[in-house]
């Protein structure tokens, strides 16, 4: 059946798939070997190193096997994934997800870029004198940044996904060598048992709940690109190992760093702030210098491109008749107005904060629908031409799967109503909780609504 125009969507045949595994196994972990992971690791710290490690070793596990099994759908079908999620929440109701997915990836972008921005400042400070950023006249060596990070982005979006795969496979080689350097400089500065037994003080320490969903909010952002980049693939590994290799040991390698090297800099110094877990203080407190400053930025770009080409395609589905490469140049120039919002509230870490409660909230059991329903209703099986038919299977009604939509708010109210619970808050983390009871409610739900048999025709 020939695809409306106005619902349609791309699909990448296998003979024009051109990503090898180890362009697969670059861009995940170039995603996660970046800025943001860094300050990520850096504010667990507050958690103390053995609970820290326990938490990213835990959290990033079960993220990324359900980044796999998205990947896996990319692979099958050669879509992308908001093209994908149409089958569970219908044609017109992906336009739900893919808002919060237009959000979440101009967030990142948005996050990465002011943290690169803050390299830049450090750099001018070098360079020309100016104040660093945090420090009084700082602020315009930040916009300044902000202002040469968005350039860098808009010129690398401008030849669409081709430019991420030029990025990454020149950037992981600068990125691996700078990881060795920076941990080689913590382990010169402190021994691994003095940053075991450091503990944050008692009012910024956080517990193994609150960890498990700061981390889970980090990872869990990229599942939701998966088929956006593993539908370049011919290989069924290249789809799923691939993505989990990379993406886990990104997170777990950079991670680390992030939290040695605050832990080893409160050590040293005396005093812990979450506020300088940033990569460009604590490169300039380790004495890095400007090629490491660099590197910050060049890892930016990185990150971005994997974040700003799922925004655009993101922005694609919800309007189809907005071609790949201007939306990418939308949600570039968007980005770069976010960006300015922290100069706004007055501190970066209360605005992280709160963009990640945001994720948590609306990620988890957005995607716990995608996966059931591909894997358990469909077995494994989109039509794709269907996924563009406004009189086909995915339509349901008028368009909307209004169980999935449910299931959706519910999935948020139940992520607040379990960080009430101590326990769940203080020890196990919310997030992965709501994502299973979600699995289950969708379950149910759609057997009483959607009986199997009408899917089976």
């Amino acid at each position: 059946m020939k695809q409306e125009s106005k619902y349609q969507i791309e699909v990448i045949p296998t003979k024009h798939r051109h990503m090898a595994n180890w362009d697969m196994f670059a861009t995940w972990i170039g995603a996660n070997a970046n800025n943001g992971t860094w300050y990520v690791g850096g504010v667990l710290a507050a958690c103390g190193l053995l609970t820290a490690l326990k938490v990213i070793i835990a959290s990033s596990t079960f993220s990324y096997l359900c980044l796999s099994l998205v990947g896996f759908m990319g692979y099958r079908t050669g879509a992308a994934t908001m093209s994908l999620i149409r089958g569970s929440f219908g044609i017109r109701g992906s336009y739900v997800p893919s808002f919060v997915n237009l959000t979440q990836y101009i967030g990142w972008t948005a996050v990465n870029t002011f943290i690169a921005a803050t390299s830049v400042s450090y750099l001018l400070h070098d360079i020309v004198g100016w104040p660093v950023y945090g420090k009084p006249g700082g602020g315009k060596g930040l916009v300044l940044g902000i202002i040469v990070m968005s350039v860098l982005h808009l010129l690398s979006v401008s030849v669409g996904q081709r430019s991420v795969q030029m990025i990454e496979r020149v950037g992981i080689v600068l990125v691996i060598l700078f990881v060795l350097w920076e941990t080689v400089v913590v382990f010169k500065t402190v021994t691994f048992s003095e940053l075991l037994h450091w503990h944050a003080p008692a009012h910024l320490q956080m517990t193994p709940g609150a960890g498990m969903d700061t981390l889970a909010a980090f990872n869990l952002s990229w599942v939701t690109a998966g088929a956006d980049f593993t539908r370049f693939t011919r290989k069924r590994s290249g789809a799923t190992g691939m993505p989990f290799l990379g993406a886990f040991t990104g997170v777990f390698w950079f991670a680390f760093i992030g939290l040695a090297a605050t832990i080893s800099i409160a050590i040293t110094s005396g005093t812990y702030d979450p506020n300088n877990s940033d990569p460009s203080t604590i490169a300039s407190r380790l004495g890095l210098g400007v090629l490491a400053l660099l590197v910050i930025v060049l890892t930016s770009m990185t990150a971005n491109a994997v974040n700003l080409l799922a925004a655009g395609s993101a922005l694609s589905n919800i309007f189809p008749k907005i071609r790949l490469r201007p939306a990418l140049w939308a949600v570039t120039i968007i980005a770069t107005l976010v960006t300015l919002i922290p100069l706004m509230v007055g501190s970066f870490l209360t605005a992280f904060t709160a963009f990640l409660d945001y994720i948590g909230m609306v990620l988890g059991p957005m995607i716990s629908v995608m996966l059931v329903d591909y894997y358990w209703r469909h077995h494994q099986h989109y039509d794709v031409n269907e996924l563009a038919n406004s009189h086909g299977q995915y339509w349901y009604a008028h368009g909307v799967n209004w169980i999935a939509l449910i299931c959706w708010i519910l999935g948020v109210g139940l992520f607040l109503l379990l960080k009430q619970l101590p326990v769940v808050a203080n020890v196990l983390g919310a997030t992965f909780i709501d994502m299973i009871l979600i699995a289950l409610i969708y379950m149910v739900l759609m057997r009483i609504f959607y009986p199997l048999k009408d899917i089976q025709a």
